[in-house]
């Protein structure tokens, strides 16, 4: 799966939680979930979760914890695609 792909499969996962509406029409690979689009840390939880559930794969705390960004979180899904 490539980026484009990831990316349109994440919007309408990150959407319910974005707080900046101006931020997420203009989410780039450096968009910063806490800082850009003021999606707080508890939502980042559910965030994953909803990552797990629409990709079939399992974030590890590690992994998790480096979720703060888009460019981030496309890597971390590509990896854990590849280890299917």
């Amino acid at each position: 799966m490539n980026k484009e792909e990831i990316i349109e499969k994440l919007k309408p996962i990150v959407k319910p939680f974005v707080k900046d509406e101006t931020a997420f029409n203009s989410i780039t690979e450096k968009t910063h979930f806490i800082t850009d689009l003021n999606i707080n840390s508890a939502n980042l939880v559910d965030i994953v979760l909803d990552v797990e559930e629409a990709f079939g794969i399992e974030i590890d705390n590690d992994s998790m914890e480096k979720m703060l960004d888009l460019g981030n979180t496309i890597a971390i899904i590509q990896t854990k695609l590849a280890e299917k």
